[in-house]
């Protein structure tokens, strides 16, 4: 154990630290004020939010034979030649029509400001959305793995051997262009035959991440287990317990302890590489970021905006990960 520090040596290594970090940034900041480019962080929170402009468009061509306003919305009236008819409710907003005025489909018929989520927020919500999916899916892979390569079933256990010196020996990169341009060519092939539905790309993302994860998993998760002292086990057996009775109450409870901090480590890794998913046209916060920067040519704003959010998901990662460590006993 190291030796404490004493109260001054305490105080002088604490300011060194604020010392180096004020260093850091000045250095930063006046890098880029050498640096010929025009900083516009303005543009940046409209790719967050944005009040847009939504438009009600009529469906079939007739008259307006009606205008009813209320103090929350307009509704307005159609009829068609045929004599049928319908309704178009506009929220608080500006109606473009009057009563008796011809109208054609596809014409516009009021406008309403509404706030919609922007490109930078959509893509964090895929990539949160797309992380906690291969997450729930990596653990239980993983627990599968790792319990079934220390299995004395030879076949579990070289399967489960297969299937991480598989997955870990290849490039995650090579393995999501196999789940997307082989696995689910052949897969929506079949279910468009047999049941007309497609999986879309954003799955094929999550399996291929999930089973990467997995694989490392396994070793975590065996690793963990067969840390924990043989005589455990034993003593589970000796007051009769099952197998998989004293692995789920004995052993697994403690080498979950244990494995706690890798898999915050691994799991940290899953939500970055997630930023590969773009190539499958999978609108994560990468790619989301990459679009926002064709349209608004703000390539440095938008980038370093895009590294503060991932940083903001992984850091909320590791503190859910240290309180789970702080309630089991870990620190």
């Amino acid at each position: 154990m190291e030796d404490q520090l004493t109260p001054r040596q305490t105080r002088f290594w604490s300011g060194a630290y604020f010392v180096i970090i004020i260093a850091l940034v000045g250095g930063f900041i006046l890098a880029t004020s050498q640096i010929t480019y025009n900083w516009r962080w303005s543009v940046v929170p409209s790719y967050f939010l944005i009040h847009e402009t939504v438009e009600i468009r009529a469906e079939i061509d007739g008259d307006v034979t009606s205008i009813k306003q209320t103090d929350q919305q307009t509704t307005i009236a159609l009829t068609a030649a045929d004599g049928s008819s319908e309704s178009y409710v506009v929220p608080k907003g500006d109606i473009l029509v009057s009563e008796m005025d011809m109208i054609f489909s596809g014409d516009a018929l009021g406008s309403y400001k509404e706030w919609q989520a922007g490109l930078l927020l959509l893509g964090m919500i895929t990539t949160v959305k797309v992380s906690i999916y291969a997450i729930v899916i990596g653990i239980l892979l993983g627990i599968w793995g790792g319990v079934a390569r220390i299995s004395a079933n030879p076949a579990s256990r070289w399967l489960a051997y297969t299937y991480v010196e598989l997955i870990r020996g290849t490039p995650l990169l090579v393995q999501i262009f196999i789940w997307y341009y082989i696995g689910s060519t052949l897969m929506n092939q079949l279910l468009a035959q047999s049941i007309g539905f497609e999986i879309p790309a954003l799955w094929y993302g999550v399996i291929a991440l999930a089973t990467f994860t997995g694989a490392y998993v396994t070793e975590i998760v065996r690793s963990g287990i067969q840390s924990i002292n043989l005589g455990q086990t034993e003593a589970a057996r000796s007051l009769g317990m099952s197998h998989f009775q004293s692995l789920r109450y004995i052993i697994m409870p403690q080498a979950m302890r244990r494995i706690l901090p890798p898999l915050a480590g691994q799991f940290i890794s899953l939500i970055k590489d997630s930023s590969l998913l773009g190539i499958i046209a999978v609108r994560e916060l990468t790619k989301a970021t990459r679009e926002a920067v064709t349209t608004s040519f703000a390539s440095f704003e938008l980038f370093f905006t895009c590294a503060a959010l991932y940083l903001v998901i992984t850091f909320t990662l590791s503190l859910f990960v240290q309180y789970l460590e702080k309630r089991m006993g870990t620190t």
